[in-house]
């Protein structure tokens, strides 16, 4: 109501300025006349919009309009493509593909390997998001509310988590001399590549690059991570429960990444994404 007279007012007073100036505007003494100028004949305007001139105009305009049409297609068409290669390179991460010889890690080249994977890249935070998502879905832990609020305790205990779990299996990792990186398979066929995929998540490679190990680093390292998060999740919470989740939590997850991974070029090729570049180590 208050806002309602506010405004008359003003138009009151918008009204009595305006009425107020003409008052004054005649009352001021008239000036005579000005003696009148000699005029020059106007000169001769040409046309603008002649039917000649149109006829040059047109297909000069939609020329331009044919041309920027094309260009916004362009640029439209190479960002799209930009996302999707940069999409699928935060998600595989680091891998070697195939008819790569494996060499053995250094202890510098596995320190970077494992802050791409951990701290210092988009993928590390993202998935984590993800995951985080799916929880708020979920409405696990119950005791978070379903709000802004809980979904950022849940991404910060996921994060934690990762972390924790990251860390271990890195040390031991480095430990046992085991390699950290998926090795697309060098057969053919769906189901060879497929089985490839899931074995690898169970097992991998000691520092001979021949020899198979179970990854006894990557699941003590998930086992230890959910053991860990015990610490800030809602009471009461069994560690030991925690901790063989989050085993579970890895055999499915590092299956399917793994699975991405190793079909990652067929993928992009019906997404029509370039072909995949990781890094050398």
């Amino acid at each position: 109501m208050s806002q309602g007279l506010g405004a008359s007012r003003v138009v009151f007073f918008l009204l009595l300025f305006a009425v107020c100036s003409q008052a004054l505007m005649a009352q001021d003494p008239q000036e005579p006349p000005s003696a009148p100028e000699p005029q020059t004949a106007p000169e001769p305007k040409q046309d603008q919009d002649s039917p000649a001139q149109k006829k040059q105009e047109g297909p000069e305009a939609e020329r331009l309009a044919v041309e920027a049409a094309d260009m916004t297609k362009k640029f439209g068409s190479l960002a799209l493509v930009r996302a999707r290669d940069w999409e699928s390179g935060w998600l595989t991460g680091v891998f070697v593909r195939k008819g790569e010889t494996m060499t053995p890690l250094t202890a510098p080249q596995r320190r970077v390997l494992y802050l791409q994977q951990t701290l210092i890249t988009p993928g590390a935070y993202m998935k984590r998001m993800f995951a985080a998502g799916i929880d708020q879905a979920r409405g696990v832990p119950s005791q978070w509310d379903d709000g802004w609020d809980g979904y950022v305790e849940r991404f910060a205990s996921r994060e934690g988590q990762f972390i924790t779990a990251n860390s271990l299996a890195a040390l031991g990792n480095a430990a046992l001399k085991y390699e950290p990186r998926y090795d697309r398979c060098q057969c053919k066929g769906f189901w060879s590549r497929t089985r490839h995929a899931i074995v690898r998540n169970f097992i991998t490679f000691n520092e001979t690059e021949v020899e198979h190990r179970p990854q006894w680093a990557l699941y003590g390292g998930a086992f230890g991570g959910g053991l860990v998060s015990t610490a800030w999740k809602p009471h009461p919470r069994n560690a030991f429960a925690e901790g063989g989740r989050a085993m579970l939590g890895q055999a499915g997850y590092g299956t399917l990444l793994n699975f991405f991974i190793e079909f990652a070029g067929e993928i992009n090729s019906k997404i029509g994404a370039k072909k995949q570049q990781t890094p050398a180590y």
